[in-house]
């Protein structure tokens, strides 16, 4: 499993630990973001299915819709920076 550090914005806020990446066995990349003041919960968390987000463009417009986005170039940069390369390809 990839994980990365990136900064994940909202209309109101800003969350600069949130953490993408690429489950393989899970086959999606996920995001989650946000954390609840209890600590105990996210406010975002996507990508927890199989195939749920197979391609970064799938997870990027989830997030767009609940409101919380990075740049879709930031979130490639961090994954290729980190693993060397190009995300892994959709099957």
């Amino acid at each position: 499993m990839s994980r990365y550090t990136i900064t994940v914005t909202s209309d109101h806020r800003s969350d600069p630990d949130a953490v993408i990446g690429y489950d393989p066995p899970l086959r999606t990349f996920f995001l989650q973001a946000f954390p609840e003041e209890s600590g105990d919960d996210l406010a975002l968390w996507l990508g927890t299915r199989d195939r749920e987000y197979e391609t970064l463009d799938a997870l990027h417009a989830a997030a767009r819709v609940r409101r919380h986005a990075g740049s879709r170039r930031h979130h490639r940069s961090a994954l290729r920076r980190h693993r060397g390369g190009s995300p892994p390809a959709a099957a």
